[in-house]
């Protein structure tokens, strides 16, 4: 049965006998390169009886409901009938056509349609990420049901030897003071598994403590979540992980120093790159299982945000820190996994006030977005760049990029879309759209935004500066708009030549 999608695989295989032809024409398997020619209508038949009989072996089916022994099933039998009717047929026709020839183009094809039969199938595995999401349910205040009371000596001793079982005695005086571990109302897991989650009773502990490495534990978030679910109304959680720093101080202190940073360019492109990529992704973490990976401050509490907690502190203890939160929120059931490749997409305020996703490459560490306003209140709100001050969530990569404007190429594809013009007013995050005054908000939503800013020509230091700045390029804008562009484009050039002028 020809199902929708079928057209695709046979003109993959069209192209794929071209190839074969090609091969067998560049590697002179016919002595007389003449007699090439007299090949070429015997190629012809051959390539319609590989789709003939690709449809009567069903080798068109669409790949996505198709097990790989079946595709491979059925290039096998094309392959194998065509070669037997060549073995049979080719000496009892009076052309002196070789078998040899008509045999090897085949094999040829049945090699390159295993290599796209792979693909094909690998691609399915690689892309199959739609893990249904957790159902969360609203739920209304929660209070925690258990008395608080102190806990026995023989109960704290045994919470003690659990402590130290993953960890050192000053973290467990540590958590003793700041997580009450002798309370009744506090309980402690050291089990990295699903389920002694879900052992825990709702709303029944005010504080968990999770004694897990984050580094060592596969579904990070599902955990977040199914913690959110037993805590009551700003319940703590206290989680642990292994920061990236010391991961990659350590590694470095394995080699000589000709050949450290050499290594570790290709450790950090094994645990940090590879799992982000959309074709090793899933087979890093079917392979990994999640152990040793490397996480960083911005990911943890960026994950914790994501998952509906608010943190409260972080407590480092040598090579381990400790993350304080509370619960805040619900977490987001729209989406429980999330995939961090090198290009994002970053939702902006335009013309008429609409919201359009532009394209950057990543230059911050994952889930950094969700602990934007975290990082303003740290470091003292965000300057006139929709930036924090001394931002940690940016990746040592991400400052070069940023330096150079390679991180906003992307942003030519929403040129391309006509989502912004060459010159023009920034496009804002919403929290930094809000932090503008109202007459300004209604200009600037008049005008599509663009790619090159005033922002570079007049270099404000105050957002007072940067009000100015842009208003006085959109009312020049709005008198005179073709005069107004081409004039702030050849200043802006004058301004990257002479002052050096670089992205933020």
């Amino acid at each position: 049965m020809i199902r929708e999608g079928w057209y695709r695989r046979m003109i993959v295989d069209i192209i794929v006998w071209l190839i074969a032809v090609a091969l067998c024409m560049l590697w002179r398997w016919v002595a007389d390169k003449s007699e090439i020619a007299a090949y070429w209508s015997l190629f012809g038949v051959l390539a319609a009886l590989w789709i003939i009989v690709g449809l009567a072996v069903q080798l068109y089916r669409p790949y996505k409901n198709t097990h790989f022994w079946q595709a491979m099933l059925s290039v096998i039998a094309d392959a194998g009938i065509l070669i037997g009717l060549c073995w049979w047929l080719l000496p009892r026709i009076p052309y002196s056509l070789s078998p040899r020839v008509a045999m090897w183009t085949i094999l040829i094809v049945g090699a390159l349609e295993t290599i796209v039969v792979i693909m094909e199938h690998y691609w399915k595995y690689a892309t199959n990420m739609t893990i249904p999401p957790m159902t969360i349910e609203q739920r209304k205040d929660a209070q925690v049901t258990r008395v608080d009371e102190k806990r026995s000596k023989a109960s704290i001793e045994s919470i003690h030897q659990s402590v130290l079982s993953v960890t050192t005695e000053a973290d467990y005086y540590m958590l003793r003071k700041k997580a009450r571990l002798d309370s009744t109302q506090t309980r402690v897991v050291c089990d990295n598994t699903q389920f002694s989650m879900l052992q825990i009773p709702e709303y029944q502990y005010s504080t968990i403590v999770d004694m897990t490495l984050l580094n060592d534990t596969r579904g990070i978030n599902k955990r977040f979540c199914m913690v959110n679910q037993k805590l009551p109304d700003d319940g703590r959680y206290i989680c642990c992980y292994r920061p990236q720093e010391y991961m990659k101080q350590k590694f470095l202190r394995r080699f000589p120093r000709g050949l450290r940073w050499v290594a570790y360019t290709l450790y950090f492109f094994r645990k940090r790159v590879l799992p982000r990529l959309i074709l090793t992704s899933r087979l890093y973490y079917d392979v990994n299982k999640g152990r040793k990976r490397m996480l960083s401050k911005t990911e943890v509490l960026g994950r914790l945000y994501f998952c509906g907690f608010e943190v409260d502190e972080i407590v480092p203890m040598g090579h381990i820190e400790y993350v304080f939160a509370h619960r805040h929120s619900q977490p987001y059931p729209q989406e429980q996994i999330k995939v961090y490749g090198p290009l994002i997409k970053l939702p902006r305020v335009c013309k008429n006030r609409e919201i359009r996703y532009f394209y950057k490459f990543r230059t911050m560490h994952p889930y950094a977005e969700y602990i934007q306003q975290y990082v303003f209140d740290a470091r003292g709100g965000m300057d006139i760049a929709d930036k924090s001050n001394d931002d940690w969530r940016i990746t040592n990569w991400g400052k070069i990029m940023r330096r150079y404007w390679l991180d906003e190429l992307p942003m030519l594809i929403n040129w391309f879309k006509r989502d912004v013009k060459l010159v023009g007013v920034r496009p804002l995050s919403r929290a930094m759209f809000d932090s503008y005054p109202e007459w300004l908000q209604e200009k600037r939503t008049r005008c599509k935004p663009g790619l090159i800013p005033p922002f570079y020509i007049d270099h404000p230091d105050t957002f007072e500066e940067l009000f100015a700045s842009e208003d006085k390029y959109l009312t020049e804008y709005m008198a005179h708009p073709v005069r107004t562009d081409i004039k702030y484009f050849f200043m802006t050039m004058r301004s990257i030549v002479t002052r050096k002028t670089h992205s933020a």
